[in-house]
């Protein structure tokens, strides 16, 4: 990380499972690191983002989002204002000071109706207000900052800390006897530590565009649960079900396992999955806190 120990950053979203991994890595390195989280900076108000006109970063990691996706599909406005708008002007203020911009986005810009993962320049076709939030988001910064912009989808993002599906799992293996996890929609988990860290070696190797982000394998909830409850223990016993037994508000996708063969290309290979949870159920010594 060679050019980060050299550049202003800014991260965004810093009290979440992504932003805080950024913490973890960048803090012991960086010359300089801002963060903000919700309640310092809030994405919605144009007035608040012009605060990066004076600090003048190289680098912003918007690791900020609406993600709450039932929510998003009662209140698409309020998920569109956090998804969409406030990446574009992110990206406008950064074309503004000659800022890169690295945004994360997500698998539910695809339908879910693929046989096989999906390539970078599929199609998007969003099933739910959430993906169509995001989406937009998308469109808006490649608009705004068409040269000089990484947008990194992922998927499935779960961290030591915060709210998540492995936190839940956990959870849920010391409270009840039984766990119902749908198993016909399949994905690739994704650590948030193994997130950040992959995607700094991509803005160290000058990557721009669009690239997909995730742990290496896939899986369906219901084995990401099994794995889970594999390392951790507990009595509870784990079912599969459909997902039309555990019926949400929004429609999630059956499958949204992303290619990630350009992202190989550029920096490698990383982490299976499982090898990935391990790490992140029983961390080494991190850095919980958000510096100052």
């Amino acid at each position: 990380m060679g050019t980060l120990r050299h550049q202003r950053i800014v991260i965004l979203g810093a009290g979440g499972n992504l932003g805080r991994a950024f913490v973890h890595h960048l803090a012991p390195i960086a010359k300089s690191l801002r963060v903000y989280d919700r309640s310092e900076l809030d994405l919605t108000q144009k007035k608040t983002l012009r605060r990066l006109f004076d600090e003048r970063p190289d680098l912003i990691l918007n690791c900020a989002a609406y993600t709450d996706v039932d929510g998003a599909e009662r209140d698409e406005a309020r998920a569109f204002e956090v998804n969409a708008r406030a990446p574009g002007d992110l990206a406008l203020i950064a074309s503004g000071i000659g800022a890169k911009l690295v945004h994360f986005s997500t698998d539910y810009v695809f339908d879910g109706e693929a046989n096989e993962p999906y390539a970078v320049d599929a199609p998007v076709a969003p099933i739910g207000a959430y993906g169509r939030t995001k989406a937009e988001g998308e469109r808006r910064v490649r608009l705004a900052l068409p040269h000089d912009h990484l947008i990194v989808r992922t998927s499935w993002v779960y961290a030591p800390w915060g709210t998540n599906f492995v936190s839940t799992i956990r959870r849920l293996l010391a409270e009840r006897p039984v766990i119902r996890v749908v198993s016909d929609q399949r994905g690739r988990p994704s650590s948030a530590l193994e997130l950040a860290r992959r995607s700094l070696q991509l803005i160290e190797s000058g990557a721009s565009g669009t690239y997909h982000l995730s742990d290496e394998g896939e899986a369906s909830w219901y084995e990401f649960a099994l794995e889970i409850a594999g390392v951790v223990g507990g009595r509870a016993r784990i079912e599969p079900c459909r997902s039309e037994e555990y019926p949400t508000f929004a429609r999630r996708p059956r499958f949204s396992v992303l290619d990630l063969s350009e992202t190989h290309a550029l920096v490698g290979k990383g982490r299976h999955w499982k090898e990935a949870l391990r790490e992140a159920i029983a961390p080494k010594e991190l850095a919980l806190g958000l510096p100052g």
